[in-house]
């Protein structure tokens, strides 16, 4: 700040600075103050941390444009793919794929939209909390006969133990059960033809739990404390490929918070990943 502007210029007023420091952001709000003479004699700084804000801020602005990506995508397919068949002159096989694609791809938009719609639901508390208590155990093994044919698909050996007396989980069934398909799919996706995959349902403390673990391609040490960001992806062509919307984690995070759950994520590339889900059990 130039003094001799404060001191000696009477129009000045007040002015406002945002400045950075290192990883840190501060806005800083000069104010000039008189003396009994009624002359400009000094200035006021007051200075407050806008950190936080603006990390909201650029998420907010980083979300728009992923959402924004992730829609022009399969947008731009559809449009070209309708606006060639629309030209004429095709075989019947040449008129199926493209048609193929155009569906796939609108499916995947639909995905995309639904995923979203959920997170904006939650984040609006706009989600029933209709909780009851039900058969953790059950619930994997249905989730599981659900996924059969994707399992069959790459002939993976998928096994389920059970361990006994596995109180009743207290939380909201549907709710969990879109977290169990969430994981459970991702495990079968992300683990190489004829793979392995155990499931583990049982009880510590005053919680349920699933542990579900691989023998997959594995996710960098560097990626695991932003899998749960929306949008993020270890690999995103690969992703993209096998029809994700890079919502599933952060979806599957926001529902198990909102039931006083958790989720952790162990893995090492190459080797696998376990999946830890607790979820909280009726307390007589």
């Amino acid at each position: 700040m130039n003094m001799e502007k404060v001191i000696y210029l009477e129009t000045w007023t007040s002015t406002e600075q945002r400045i950075q420091v290192d990883e840190k952001y501060v806005d800083v709000y000069f104010a000039p103050f008189k003396d009994e003479k009624d002359l400009p004699n000094g200035v006021i700084a007051v200075v407050q941390d806008i950190t936080e804000h603006v990390k909201l801020d650029n998420m907010q602005k980083e979300f728009v444009a992923d959402v924004s990506h992730e829609l022009k995508t399969p947008i731009t397919s559809i449009m070209g793919y309708a606006d060639t068949l629309l030209e004429g002159g095709f075989d019947e096989e040449t008129k199926n794929k493209f048609l193929n694609v155009i569906a796939s791809e609108s499916r995947r938009m639909a995905r995309l939209v639904t995923d979203l719609l959920t997170l904006s639901r939650y984040d609006n508390n706009k989600v029933a909390t209709n909780k009851e208590t039900f058969d953790l155990g059950e619930l994997v093994k249905k989730s599981q006969e659900k996924l059969a044919i994707e399992i069959k698909k790459k002939g993976h050996d998928v096994k389920c133990f059970v361990t006994a007396d596995v109180p009743p989980a207290y939380a909201v069934k549907d709710d969990i059960e879109r977290v169990v398909l969430n994981i459970l799919s991702n495990s079968i996706k992300y683990t190489k033809d004829e793979g392995e995959i155990k499931i583990y349902v049982g009880f510590v403390y005053t919680d349920a739990y699933i542990k579900v673990i691989d023998n997959g391609i594995g996710i960098p040490e560097e990626d695991l404390t932003r899998i749960f960001e929306r949008f993020y992806r270890v690999d995103k062509a690969r992703t993209r490929e096998m029809g994700g919307t890079g919502l599933g984690l952060s979806i599957a995070k926001e529902i198990l918070d909102k039931n006083g759950g958790s989720i952790d994520i162990k893995s090492e590339v190459g080797k696998g990943t376990e999946v830890v889900i607790r979820i909280p059990t009726k307390q007589q």
